[in-house]
This record gives C-alpha cells, structure tokens and sequence, in this order.
C-alpha cells in the first residue's frame, strides 16, 4: 500500500483506473455522478481521515450515509490503497480491520467479513493486484495474495497464494491450463490476465479433473477385464454371465474423449 501521494493525486487515480477495469465508462463527468463504486471510495476517504483523527463518531456517521447513498459499507477504520476500484457496488461490505493493496477490484455482493467477536485483527488482507468476484465471501484474518483471483460466490476462508485462482464453497485453489503459447500471449498482453469476475475459461476446477480421470481409469480397468475374461474362455475356462450396468459419459461442463463403454461389456 502506498501512502505518499496526495488526496487529489488519489482522487484523480481512482477516477482513471476505471476507464482501465470498465469499458462502459465513457467520461469522467459520467464516472464522478453515477459509478456508486466511485462515491463510496470518496466518501470512505473522508470518514477515514476522521476516524484517524480521533472524530470517530462523525468517522461512523459519514459511513453510514454512505451506505445509504451508495449501497456499499466501508467501515471508517479500513486502510484502502491507490486505484482501488467496486463495480457496480450494491451489497458490498468491509469489515472494520480489512486492509486493501493498490490496484484491487471487487464486484457487487462481495464481504471481506470476520469469524470472530473477539477485538483486533479479525478481516482479511488483500495484496497488491486481487480481484474478488461477484458475491464471494472472505471471512476471517487471511490473506489473499499480490495477483490472485476469487471467483464469484466462493466463500473464502483460508490464505490465497500469489497469483491463483479460487472458486466454489469451500473455496479451493484451481489451476489454469495453459499452453507455452498461451502463457507468452500471456505475459505480452496483461489484459488477457484481467478476468472481471475471478475466473476464466482456462481454469479448471481440480474436483472436476478428479471425477473426470477416475471414470477414465474405470473405463480401462473394464476394458483390461475384459481381456482377461476373453483369455480365460480361449483356455477354456468359463466366466459367470452377469450384466454389468453401463458407465455413461461424465459431462461436467465439458465432455470426456472414450469415457462411454459398450453397454454389451459383461465381466466377472
């Protein structure tokens, strides 16, 4: 977080950043008078210059009209950094000991809450560079590293490495599968980084990847079988005709290559 710029110098920067993350913004004019992500920011600027001075009772009050301007409660106590930017904003919430990077976003919805009654540290941290999808929670003292991603509705409740990606409830590290050319296109253009809601279509949840590889060692195991079961008969052994219930393909979004087996498979 930086801290030696000038209160215009962050005005200015938070008003720019979102021509950067919104490409519905179209002027500053329209950015200042109807992004309530915008106001909110300012207003908090405000209430925190207050609440750091010792007047927190006008430090709350200004929060609360805040709240009912905008949509979005900014506990007066929060440390923000530069270019940080709330899109869209109905329904967000920061905790009173949350403490924001420069250059983070957050969607509608979005609560960086506590798990605890208990005073002191008890909200989470956000590095440099995060984005946390429409609707997520993250919930208690964690820490949510310089790069990382929240995709929408997860709930949060453990640390985020650098750099990854987190969906689904519990939230669970996901992994992006990328090629050596996608991963140059990557590091040329930054934008194909930026993904609005914490995901994109290369992430690939690992519980999905899981179901996915089981079915396909299944299959080969029944194939194997089968191949014993066909040696057995040539030696002239024989095997119990018993019908064995059919594996469909596994379509979970995305579907598997040879997962489906012949309905005619018997085997032992």
């Amino acid at each position: 977080m930086s801290d030696n710029v000038t209160l215009w110098q962050q005005i200015k920067e938070d008003i720019n950043c979102v021509f950067d993350r919104d490409p519905a913004a179209r002027n500053v004019f329209e950015i200042i008078t109807t992004y309530p992500g915008v106001q909110a920011l300012q207003w908090h600027r405000l209430s925190h210059w207050f609440w750091t001075h010792k007047l927190k009772w006008l430090a709350r009050f200004l929060a609360t009209i805040s709240r009912w301007l905008t949509g979005i409660e900014i506990h007066p106590a929060v440390k923000i950094g530069r270019r940080f930017f709330i899109d869209h904003g109905m329904g967000v919430v920061i905790g009173e000991t949350a403490e924001i990077g420069d250059d983070c976003t957050l969607y509608h919805g979005v609560t960086l809450g506590g798990t605890s009654w208990k005073e002191g540290k008890r909200h989470p941290t956000l590095a440099n560079n995060v984005v946390i999808g429409a609707g997520a929670k993250v919930l208690g003292p964690i820490s949510v590293n310089e790069g990382a991603r929240v995709g929408s509705n997860a709930v949060v409740i453990k640390d985020v490495p650098a750099g990854e990606t987190v969906i689904g409830v519990p939230g669970r590290v996901v992994r992006r599968d990328l090629s050596a050319d996608k991963k140059q296109q990557q590091k040329l253009a930054e934008a194909v980084g930026f993904n609005a809601y914490g995901t994109s279509n290369e992430t690939l949840d690992p519980v999905e990847s899981a179901i996915h590889g089981l079915i396909e060692h299944i299959q080969a195991l029944d194939k194997r079988v089968e191949m014993m079961s066909e040696i057995i008969e040539t030696l002239g052994g024989s095997m119990p005709d018993v019908e064995m219930p059919a594996l469909s393909k596994c379509n979970l979004e995305q579907p598997l290559d040879n997962t489906s087996l012949d309905s005619d498979i018997k085997v032992d």
